[in-house]
């Protein structure tokens, strides 16, 4: 077992210096949350970026803000509305963590976030990280972020041959965060942090000319970017099946509401026969008797099967279409949605692709 490194705690005032000065000169300056002290919209981009690339967020975010303007707007709304412009983004926790928050932030603080990271931190969804980085946009206090992309940074530039997710390691990168942190110009150090980790030292071929860490880099030095950081252990991802029941009237399919926890929580979904199971035979005769709760069925066929990949286990999604003559009683929890406005719907990624590319005349006429 490789020891730790620990990392000394000693202030270097050039470490600091020479990302400011990058960031200031060749940094990200035009993003829609940059320039502003709006601690809504600074924190709003935090969280829409957590485990998601800018480019994917731009549109959501632009969305986002004009439907709920303010965080009072956020904190008014029905959850299946703030679901429904998040719908696509995944991650969906995040999305309730977020509603939670605005409203615990207008009845806590009055609709204004404090300032204080520790404050921040304790909010839902809201770890030390974003708290700092919120914090140090809105409000400049000299806070450390360690997100994915700085232990990326740190790693290389300072040679960590440990997972940075392992705890002790982690500990030992907060640490060294801390230490790091400038006196002054807390906003362009913390951007150039993310900026670098960004733009320059990716996962895959990082542009190591053109980083201002490269001469203090031990990773460049060594020839060891593609190791570094040490990656995660790798476990057997476990593999599970869904029957989904694509019902269809007329112009308009069945979508069930789902529990607000657990998996696509509180998003609609096309119902299922079984849940998320052990991989084997499906019952279609089981199937044609769980539609029938809906209507009278006319005729049922197989379609392409999917496979959607979540963080702990690989689920293999097969669609079954269902022609229904007549509708039966309501059923609680379920509705019919016009497939003309099936955009609208707050659906996961895969279920909203699948409906999208289903909505053709011939198959809903």
């Amino acid at each position: 077992m490789k020891q730790l490194i620990e990392f000394d705690t000693l202030a270097d005032p050039s470490f600091s210096s020479a990302v400011i000065t990058w960031q200031k000169s060749h940094g990200r300056h035009a993003l829609p949350w940059q320039n502003t002290r709006d601690a809504y919209r600074i924190w709003l981009s935090e969280i829409m970026l957590q485990q998601t690339q800018v480019a994917a967020v731009l549109g959501y975010y632009a969305r986002f803000l004009e439907r709920f303007p303010t965080l009072h707007d956020l904190a008014a709304a029905p959850s299946e509305d703030v679901m429904a412009q998040w719908s696509g983004l995944g991650y969906y926790t995040r999305a309730r963590n977020l509603h939670a928050c605005a409203r615990r932030v207008v009845a806590e603080y009055g609709g204004v976030f404090p300032s204080d990271p520790a404050l921040l931190a304790d909010l839902p969804g809201i770890g030390r990280s974003t708290a700092a980085a919120i914090s140090a946009f809105s409000s400049g206090t000299r806070a450390a972020i360690l997100d994915g992309n700085v232990k990326r940074v740190f790693a290389r530039v300072f040679g960590v041959d440990q997972y940075p997710g392992e705890k002790r390691v982690e500990d030992a990168l907060w640490r060294r965060a801390v230490a790091l942190l400038p006196e002054q110009d807390i906003e362009s150090y913390t951007q150039g942090l993310m900026d670098l980790g960004a733009t320059l030292c990716t996962r895959s071929r990082p542009d190591c000319a053109r980083c201002p860490l490269q001469e203090r880099c031990v990773a460049y030095a060594t020839g060891r970017t593609e190791e570094l950081p040490v990656r995660k252990p790798k476990k057997t991802i476990p593999e599970r099946q869904a029957a989904m029941l694509l019902l269809v009237h007329g112009d308009e399919v069945l979508l069930e509401q789902r529990a607000d926890s657990g998996i696509w929580g509180g998003l609609m979904s096309l119902p299922e026969v079984g849940g998320h199971g052990a991989r084997g035979a499906i019952d279609e005769h089981a199937l044609v008797t769980a539609a029938g709760r809906f209507g009278d069925v006319d005729e049922m066929s197989a379609l392409l099967p999917l496979v959607h990949v979540f963080t702990h286990y690989k689920l293999h999604i097969a669609p079954y279409r269902v022609a229904l003559t007549a509708r039966g009683e309501p059923v609680p929890g379920h509705l019919w949605w016009k497939m003309s406005a099936i955009e609208q719907a707050p659906l996961p990624a895969p279920v909203k692709k699948l409906l999208a590319e289903l909505a053709r005349p011939t198959l809903f006429s």
